[in-house]
């Protein structure tokens, strides 16, 4: 889904297939001279957690609220920040150590705004987007529970 905002262009996909990040970059930078500054987050599946190696790692989503819960916080970021674009892919599936998981692009004139921004998406998908992610390693599979450090990290964006 790609839809203007008020001149901010803002692309969000759920997929099973992979990306290839400088293709996003490249799509999302096309034509713009007005794009100083694009910052990128790509996260990746590891091969281990705190406490047991992982052997691989699902996730789900809920389709269509996923997508527009993330859409309602790039609309956020987009009145926070002077963004000139918003890319976010987020796959779902089974997935190997060393995979692509998801992948944040902003971009502005100025570094500052596209890394407050790419922050900011970030700390959002990890708590308020309906993915819900499990584990399997040589003790056997469970699903994941949210982290305090994630809940922490998105407190800070609250407006007071």
């Amino acid at each position: 889904m790609t839809t203007p905002v008020t001149s901010c262009p803002v692309t969000i996909r759920i997929q099973e297939d992979d990306f290839d990040i400088a293709r996003e970059i490249a799509v999302l930078t096309k034509s713009r001279t007005d794009i100083g500054a694009v910052v990128s987050f790509s996260g990746i599946c590891r091969a281990d957690d705190d406490s047991a190696k992982i052997a691989a790692l699902t996730l789900e989503h809920y389709p269509g609220m996923a997508e527009e819960e993330i859409r309602r916080h790039a609309d956020e970021a987009i009145s926070r920040w002077p963004l000139n674009g918003v890319t976010v892919i987020h796959r779902v599936g089974r997935f190997m150590p060393g995979q692509n998981i998801v992948l944040v692009l902003t971009a502005s004139q100025h570094r500052e705004a596209a890394f407050q921004a790419a922050e900011f998406l970030m700390d959002y998908l990890k708590t308020s987007a309906p993915f819900w992610k499990k584990e399997e390693s040589a003790t056997g599979t469970g699903w994941v529970e949210a982290q305090a450090r994630d809940d922490e990290a998105a407190a800070r964006w609250t407006k007071s």
